[in-house]
């Protein structure tokens, strides 16, 4: 692995834009991001293990009050490691809950397009072609 990552390595590694990558530097969300000597920012491993759980948290829904939390915690140090499991655990839950209802949303429109097959089936060649 690189000592250093450049921002458009890192853009590309997660399929950001770089000013995603901006906004979670100005939200706290990764450490202060260190500069070469040419004055370009460049991002250790570390920043780009962390990125990769923001990342994951932020696209299941972790707000971003919390995601700055739980990086403040990651940067405080180890002695923080049972307050990032509660965070953790806390977003699981969240999550599971959030499957839960998403996948008894998905029985419903599942339902709908039986439905809505079934309607079709019932129907001429003519007429299917009248339903959109």
């Amino acid at each position: 692995m690189a000592d250093y990552y450049t921002p458009g390595e890192v853009a590309r590694r997660f399929g950001l834009s770089l000013d995603t990558l901006r906004y979670y530097e100005r939200e706290g969300l990764l450490t202060q991001v260190e500069r070469a000597p040419s004055g370009h920012r460049r991002y250790r491993a570390g920043d780009v293990e962390l990125l990769d759980l923001v990342r994951c948290l932020r696209e299941t829904d972790m707000p971003i009050a919390r995601l700055r939390e739980f990086a403040e915690l990651v940067r405080e140090g180890d002695h923080t490691v049972p307050q990032r499991l509660q965070v953790l655990e806390e977003h699981d839950a969240r999550l599971t809950e959030r499957i839960a209802e998403l996948r008894r949303r998905q029985e419903a429109i599942r339902h709908k397009i039986d439905y809505y097959r079934g309607v079709l089936a019932e129907r001429g060649p003519e007429e299917k072609e009248e339903v959109r």
